[in-house]
């Protein structure tokens, strides 16, 4: 069965898919054990998207049958908690919560979860929406988040091992490759700068001393005291290790070690792929975890693309007697007496839960689903040490496989010229070709390219339709040139798809003001003290995400969504929790954001 529809996914609607653990058949008619793959696009005569629903026979996710939830509005608690969004953070918060027997209700805007790791499919390709760079996927190990989220609700994927996490292609014609195994790498890093072979090894080795401590800690809410305490008695060295780095930046610390000018450029590069921003101004615990990570446990991509993990984290959790529903635009948090109590969708249902979590950026959850309402100070504090980091042009191709040689790597960074373009937009590119792993995302005889570049929503902003498509052309065709000139001669001559996003693209179908992809620092911050964690001055309303610490990436969200669920289920009583012992921690805590 396959149908095919149009309908603007922006807006909330009444026919909303609500999927719950009911094994009965559904309203459009189709078995239980039928999912749905699908995909959505701009529709270039219309300004409406169009959808595609395909029926599959391979989801265990179940429609919503006769026992359903009464949709209607109700001042009465029926949830203990509700997820704004779909993304890798409010999954985790969600599926952790219901295996500890929550009930759970997640709202996803969108047909699909996932968010910035979704996926679409167009013309027998399957595109992952953000990077394919899969952090967390090891079988070994605490910082392997995204395995264990997989295994809380009963899920395993089958993955793919990239030997090389990222070729650096980099100004006066540096290039390196950031291989799986960490000796390989100093071997080829210490190739280039052999007089700073003692500077490597100290820089790195710190970077190892962090995540060893991180990795050897049961990971959860770093909010919740009893918890702390306890990690605190039982390992107190690493903990005291995480508290020294903690207001350090990867920068200060590699120029103790690190002279050379060009070296010192190589890691700004690799902290720009963790943090959109150069080394001085990325904590240290951030960088940390990605440049150690790909070696500990590797950089392992999911069969079937990253879309993968978010579908499978939405089957767990209905199996868990939670729900989601889809095309649920969520436009305002409800407020009773300054506690949230529910949420409100577009198309004026509410839903209650005895607390709410948040998956939207902190821009979006204080300036939009709390419109009206006084910014809380701390809030107004985290805007003063924070911008939106700048969004991405993207380029989604598929090209003939004969454009690419035998040896090449999934994924490259670009920075032909000068380092100081760096941070600018369309400065530097990032690719992506995740058909070197697992060629049946495309096509046979077919690659797919997936190039982002930092790009800012001012440069898109007033423009009429046609000059619009007319500038991304412009710009795509500029990117492809010059990854044509340093990396595939002959490459624009071998596209047979393109599609090209904008920040306005990012920003309509992800919902993240000005498209962001998170916080950047204005200045040098202080390490990670300045980054808020997932609890906020509202009573019953938290954040997960990117916006909330650690920051940035998907591990990064996936250790939010665990420490989410940690604080949530205590204030639900759930988890152990010390009235006392909250009130001091979360005064400490506040208190050290305002030395940021």
């Amino acid at each position: 069965m396959n149908l095919s529809f149009q309908n603007p996914i922006e807006c909330g609607h009444p026919s909303s898919l609500f999927f719950s653990p009911l094994k009965t058949s559904n309203k459009l008619g189709c078995s239980s054990n039928l999912g749905f793959h699908v995909r959505f696009f701009e529709n270039r005569k219309k300004k409406s998207p169009m959808v595609t629903v395909k029926s599959v026979s391979s989801s265990s996710i179940a429609v919503e049958g006769t026992k359903k939830r009464d949709a209607t509005s109700t001042r009465e608690s029926v949830y203990d908690a509700i997820v704004i969004g779909s993304g890798i953070g409010g999954l985790v918060a969600a599926t952790q919560l219901a295996v500890k027997e929550a009930k759970v209700l997640v709202l996803e805007k969108y047909l699909i979860p996932g968010g910035s790791s979704g996926y679409y499919e167009r013309d027998g390709y399957t595109f992952d929406v953000g990077s394919s760079v899969m952090f967390g996927f090891s079988d070994k190990g605490n910082l392997n988040l995204i395995t264990q989220a997989l295994k809380a609700v009963g899920r395993k994927m089958e993955v793919i091992p990239d030997p090389t996490t990222v070729h650096f292609h980099l100004p006066n014609d540096l290039s390196v490759r950031i291989h799986r195994e960490y000796d390989d790498f100093v071997t080829e890093l210490t190739s280039k700068f052999p007089h700073e072979k003692e500077g490597i090894l100290g820089f790195y080795g710190d970077c190892w001393k962090i995540f060893n401590s991180l990795n050897s800690l049961e990971l959860k809410s770093l909010e919740e005291p009893i918890y702390l305490f306890g990690q605190f008695f039982q390992k107190p060295l690493e903990c005291l290790t995480l508290a020294y780095y903690l207001p350090q930046n990867a920068g200060a610390i590699a120029r103790k070690y690190i002279k050379d000018p060009q070296l010192l450029s190589f890691i700004d590069a690799e902290c720009f792929i963790v943090s959109t921003v150069n080394a001085l101004q990325t904590p240290m615990i951030n960088a940390s975890m990605v440049l150690c990570d790909r070696h500990y446990g590797g950089i392992n991509y999911p069969v079937g693309g990253v879309g993968g993990i978010a579908k499978s984290l939405a089957e767990g959790l209905v199996d868990q007697g939670s729900e989601i529903l889809y095309k649920a635009n969520v436009k305002s948090i409800i407020l009773d007496d300054g506690k949230a109590v529910g949420v409100r969708l577009a198309d004026g249902r509410e839903f209650f839960a005895k607390t709410i979590i948040s998956n939207a950026t902190r821009w979006d959850t204080f300036g939009k689903l709390l419109k009206g309402e006084k910014l809380p100070k701390e809030e107004e504090n985290f805007q003063k040490v924070y911008v939106k980091a700048p969004s991405f042009l993207s380029i989604h191709m598929g090209v003939k496989a004969e454009v690419l040689p035998p040896d090449t790597d999934c994924h490259h960074f670009v920075l032909e010229d000068d380092w100081k373009n760096l941070e600018e937009p369309y400065g530097s590119i990032f690719l992506s070709i995740p058909t070197i792993l697992d060629p049946s995302l495309a096509p046979d005889g077919r690659h797919i390219l997936h190039i982002f570049t930092t790009s800012s929503i001012e440069d898109w902003e007033g423009l009429p339709p046609k000059e619009y498509e007319a500038k991304k052309e412009e710009v795509a065709a500029e990117i492809i040139q010059r990854l044509e000139k340093k990396l595939f001669p002959g490459l624009s001559s071998s596209i047979t798809f393109k599609e090209v996003g904008t920040p306005r693209t990012h920003r309509r179908y992800l919902a993240r003001d000005k498209g962001t992809y998170g916080p950047m620092p204005r200045g040098t911050p202080k390490g990670l003290l300045g980054m808020p964690f997932n609890t906020t001055a509202i009573d019953g309303l938290y954040c997960v995400g990117d916006s909330c610490f650690p920051g940035q990436g998907v591990i990064a969200v996936a250790f939010s969504g665990v420490m989410c669920a940690h604080r949530v289920a205590a204030d639900i009583g759930i988890e152990k929790k010390s009235r006392v012992l909250d009130t001091g921690l979360l005064g400490i805590l506040g208190w050290l954001r305002t030395l940021a």
